[in-house]
């Protein structure tokens, strides 16, 4: 069950990513657009990259974090890989 959220980019589906808010009409987690932010690039940078994207979904992401920020963070802790640097 899709459910929508108060920003018209960003929805919940229960069969994606266990109800992870995501950019609707995609597979891609308001986190990942979140951390590509949190490492400098632009919103356009990020359209660069995730091209199936649009500028109006990335910055519905960004304003979702802000809304949500301890719940995104919660999900890019999760998400996170701990590795073991020499």
């Amino acid at each position: 069950m899709i459910v929508a959220t108060e920003h018209p980019y960003i929805v919940r589906n229960k069969e994606l990513l266990g109800g992870e808010p995501v950019v609707k009409g995609t597979r891609t987690p308001v986190r990942a657009i979140v951390e590509c932010w949190k490492f400098g690039a632009s919103p356009e940078e990020i359209m660069e990259n995730l091209p199936h994207l649009t500028l109006s979904q990335i910055f519905d992401a960004l304003s979702y974090y802000a809304d949500h920020r301890e719940e995104i963070e919660k999900y890019i802790a999760e998400n996170t890989v701990e590795r073991d640097i020499p």
